[in-house]
């Protein structure tokens, strides 16, 4: 008979918080000692959607738990491994009789491994429970009452973290554990161009946010400069579990009733439902992970150029508002939505590129990337969903709306800064003769645009335009819409 003790495991994966995190809470409910575990797992540190700043804001925001940990004299056992392998040996030293998680709306790769790790419970008599995560519901076969659950899910009480230290395994004992695995480093490199992970600086920026910076929320949202105060900056704080969408919904409403800018808050929490949506449509259809979700789509060829995608991922396109935003997602891991969309737009209709072909530069250089909502807006801003108006951005006329002043595109394409404004935004325009007096040479300076858009922008608009009206496409458009489509539309958009 085995005296090891039975201990609860949490099994930690983007919900790197303390404070309404369900699966630690329950753990807590167990009467057991809880280890709590973050695994950096191979199949994941070698995914090409992921990158250093990703696991930089990961380790981060580990660090800011551990410190929390401290008073209860015990942290999170960080170890570099396949999970099977970690719960071997957990097995070895103690008797794992339940493991809390959240279901993870994720990549392809992760949902594999967690139907192998359910068999690997069953097999070892472990009892595995799966918290929703966000209000995201798993086995939906359509969306009629979605939203009453979400908003219900939304209202309920935040969970407190309610402990002593007599409820964890010790810091002493998780010592001698990390004997036996690969631990990881949480050390990370001072970086200021990014934002940092944890709770507590996640805690600054939603203060912030609700204080003052959300009153210029819906004025400057798609404007590329002002976005970076005026939005909330929470995504990556939201992608990483370091907030719950619980704290931040219920704390936007309590804001909304006290302020006098109602309507720019109201804008901000119909923005947190449709995030919601977004991730729960790939929870329910998770195939667009690689291919449209709209099959009609599917015959859509496009040749794949390598000088286009090299020149818009780094930033060379000769179209300066597309590559000012790309360097400063590339430099700083954030950019507003409008310039995402008009990134992907440009790349898949402009260039006539897969938004296959986009994924992985784009996955690595948002340091919110989020699953859920990346390939459904791919998808959506590629126009191959069939159920949504066809957008072709034109970067030229965006910048001359969003950035008037060339403000944005000075700061991240500063080889445009002495130029004239209406020069900044057309460099292409300029004659010798201009180029001469600016001392400034187009192709040796700033590049050539490498497509004519005017062209290209028809040739894409006439090709989409006409698929839409295809039999496949259409009988997919409403297979899609029967089964997404929220039937209460009209309260998501409402500013209540």
């Amino acid at each position: 008979m085995s005296n090891k003790e039975d201990i609860t495991v949490v099994w930690l994966k983007r919900d790197l918080r303390l404070h309404d995190n369900e699966a630690i809470y329950n753990a807590l409910q167990s009467g057991k000692r809880v280890l709590l575990l973050y695994v950096f797992e191979n199949l994941l540190l070698n995914d090409p959607h992921y990158s250093k700043r990703h696991w930089s804001f990961i380790k981060q925001s580990l660090q800011d738990m551990n410190a929390q940990l401290a008073k209860y004299k015990t942290k999170v056992l960080c170890v570099n491994a396949d999970v099977f392998a970690v719960f071997n040996q957990l097995q070895s030293n103690y008797k794992v009789t339940n493991v809390f998680s959240h279901q993870e709306t994720g990549l392809l790769v992760t949902f594999n491994r967690d139907k192998e790790f359910n068999r690997y419970c069953r097999n070892n008599s472990i009892e595995w429970t799966e918290n929703i995560n966000n209000g995201v519901l798993r086995g939906l076969l359509n969306r009629e009452d979605w939203f009453e659950k979400w908003e219900n899910y939304m209202y309920q009480s935040q969970l407190d973290f309610d402990a002593s230290d007599k409820d964890f395994i010790t810091l002493h004992e998780i010592e001698k554990l990390a004997n036996y695995f690969n631990v990881m480093n949480l050390f990370t490199e001072k970086e200021t161009k990014f934002q940092y992970g944890g709770t507590t600086t996640a805690k600054k920026y939603i203060k912030s946010f609700f204080e003052s910076r959300h009153e210029n929320y819906m004025f400057h949202i798609s404007k590329p400069e002002a976005s970076r105060v005026s939005c909330s900056r929470l995504s990556p704080y939201i992608a990483w579990g370091n907030l719950s969408i619980r704290e931040v919904f219920q704390k936007a409403k309590n804001n909304k009733k006290v302020s006098d800018k109602k309507r720019h808050l109201g804008a901000f929490i119909s923005r947190l439902r449709w995030q919601a949506h977004f991730i729960q449509k790939f929870e329910m259809e998770c195939t667009m992970e690689n291919a449209s979700v709209n099959k009609g789509y599917h015959k859509l060829k496009k040749t794949i150029s390598d000088r286009y995608r090299i020149a818009w991922e780094t930033g060379q396109t000769g179209f300066p508002l597309v590559d000012a935003s790309m360097r400063c997602l590339n430099t700083t891991g954030y950019i507003n939505f409008r310039m995402r969309a008009m990134l992907v737009s440009f790349f898949t209709h402009i260039l006539w590129q897969p938004w296959q072909e986009a994924t992985h530069h784009l996955s690595k250089q948002f340091l919110d990337f989020e699953p859920g909502i990346h390939f459904p807006q791919l998808q959506m801003q590629a126009g191959e969903t069939g159920i949504n108006n066809l957008r072709i951005y034109n970067p030229i006329k965006n910048g001359q709306e969003h950035d008037p002043d060339a403000v944005f595109i000075k700061k991240w394409v500063p080889e445009l800064a002495n130029l004239s404004t209406p020069f900044i935004h057309e460099p292409y325009l300029m004659t010798p003769l201009d180029q001469q007096f600016n001392n400034f040479e187009l192709g040796k300076d700033y590049p050539k645009p490498i497509v004519n858009i005017k062209e290209n922008r028809k040739k894409a608009s006439d090709i989409l335009w006409n698929m839409k009206k295809n039999a496949e496409v259409r009988k997919e458009s409403l297979r899609i819409l029967k089964k997404h489509t929220i039937m209460n539309r009209n309260r998501m958009l409402r500013d209540e």
